[in-house]
């Protein structure tokens, strides 16, 4: 597996970054092009689902599991 590397993006117009391994970030990338969705966009879903407890990159993460789980 992959060190984390900073990933930008942009959340109801605000620019922020996330720490995301290679396996990760591409994962996430296929998972918004099944749900022919910008990344950005369900970044934000993420981010305002996932309560102030957790960070938007562990989120994610837990994101990108729970879908390949459903596989």
């Amino acid at each position: 597996m992959s060190r984390p590397k900073k990933r930008s993006l942009t959340l109801r117009g605000h620019r922020t970054s996330v720490s995301l391994e290679d396996e990760f970030w591409a994962e996430f990338r296929r998972i918004a092009a099944e749900k022919s969705r910008p990344i950005n966009d369900l970044a934000a879903e993420i981010d305002e689902a996932r309560g102030t407890d957790i960070g938007l990159a562990s989120a994610i993460r837990l994101f990108v599991l729970a879908d390949l789980k459903a596989q």
